[in-house]
């Protein structure tokens, strides 16, 4: 279901349709309220009475002027969308698809449309079936709505102006980064999933063609539903060993993963059970930064990259994300190691194969040693995160990124 709902998260279509079906809904209300009034002759001492044409003066000035503004909000969204693309890297599109506020701002305006244009079908005339209706309750919340919506556009305006700023991108960037480095490292006193290495040994054992889950479709791995997979492993008392990790691309046919048992025998199951867990691992067309902590820290990178090209030459906003990557780097590289198995009772029930914490800070500097060793200012702050990583290192972690700092150190000298 998270998985799901992460799609859905990334979609324009989603809260559009919410809130316009809830808007479809409250007009109907509204206007049988205001029908069962009318019938019952109860006066509405409160609300100004409104004839036909008046009322439908209204609901027209409302419906048109929403769908114009929704419209204006929509081509103002996909040139941002285009700007970033070329500025900051296509893959960073994603992050304005998921903002919900977008989102908001079109649902509203939209919402508002299809609620005057529900509104306005049940305003009658003498002439036009001999009594006259006017819903005076659903007219007057078309106008409150009118006056909140003016409220979410001046919001917009100042949303998407913000949003475009390196520094409100940077730090979308960085939560990403954040949530799948949580998801992916942990540190050692945490009992529900084992940092050790090599929980399970499954060498000796070679796959038959029929043995590994294998996949139906071709795309990246997006997610994996590690939850239900422990569930399922546990159930079976059998044990999940992934072959493929989110980032990676599979092609029709690829394992996905494999089951053994505890002692690492390879077995097969039913294809009931092949169909439950290929549902488990979620691929798509595109990378994802949920799961996949390559391609989170990869976009913190890209963004530093882009702006050290020949047609940018912008290297503070590189060292920004450098500094910003110190964050999650640092605790990550002080006390949490990658999840080797998820548990269950103290039995191991699924591996992963999560990159390690220097693989990652090697990809952070190998962009550096790349595409900024000519900027000084760049140099610097890499070396101000390296230094910031080795005076937190773990024992075994000390010293790895000796060479890296004497590069750096010669090149801001």
């Amino acid at each position: 279901m998270r998985t799901i709902s992460l799609r859905v998260r990334e979609s324009f279509w989603f809260l559009p349709a919410v809130l316009g079906i809830a808007a479809i809904v409250l007009a109907q209300v509204l206007v049988t309220i205001d029908r069962t009034l009318v019938d019952r002759g109860t006066p509405l001492v409160v609300l100004d009475a409104l004839s036909a044409s008046g009322g439908r003066s209204i609901l027209t000035t409302i419906g048109t002027s929403m769908l114009t503004v929704a419209g204006t909000s929509f081509s103002i969204t996909i040139s941002v969308l285009a700007t970033t693309s070329s500025t900051y890297g296509p893959r960073l599109v994603r992050n304005f698809m998921a903002d919900r506020s977008n989102q908001f701002v079109l649902a509203a305006f939209t919402a508002t449309f299809l609620y005057s244009i529900v509104v306005l079908r049940s305003v009658h005339t003498d002439v036009d079936d001999g009594s006259a209706f006017v819903p005076v309750i659903a007219i007057h919340a078309a106008v409150l709505l009118g006056v909140l919506d003016v409220a979410v556009l001046v919001f917009f305006i100042h949303h998407i102006a913000s949003s475009v700023q390196i520094t409100s991108l940077q730090q979308q960037v960085q939560d990403d980064l954040d949530a799948a480095v949580d998801l992916a490292f942990r540190a050692r006193d945490d009992e529900s999933v084992s940092v050790a290495p090599g929980p399970v040994s499954t060498s000796g054992h070679v796959s038959e063609p029929e043995g590994p889950v294998r996949a139906e479709d071709h795309g990246h791995v997006q997610s994996v539903d590690w939850p239900r997979l422990v569930r399922w492993a546990s159930e079976q008392d059998r044990v999940v060993v992934m072959t493929v990790m989110p980032g990676d691309y599979v092609i029709q046919g690829d394992p996905v993963l494999r089951i053994t048992d505890r002692s690492g025998g390879e077995v097969t199951v039913d294809d009931a059970d092949r169909t439950r867990l290929r549902a488990m691992v979620l691929l798509g067309v595109a990378r994802t930064p949920y799961q996949d902590v390559d391609f989170a820290l990869q976009q913190l990178v890209e963004i530093a990259v882009r702006g050290l090209a020949s047609g940018t030459n912008d290297p503070y906003t590189a060292a920004t994300a450098l500094d910003m990557s110190a964050r999650t780097l640092v605790p990550l590289w002080r006390d949490r190691a990658p999840i080797t198995a998820y548990l269950q009772d103290g039995s191991t029930r699924v591996v992963p194969r999560w990159p390690s914490a220097e693989s990652l800070v090697d990809s952070v500097f190998a962009g550096v040693r790349t595409y900024g060793m000519d900027h000084p200012i760049v140099t610097t702050a890499a070396l101000r995160l390296a230094h910031r990583l080795e005076e937190v290192a773990r024992p075994d972690r000390r010293g790895h990124l000796g060479p890296v700092i004497d590069e750096l150190r010669a090149a801001a000298h």
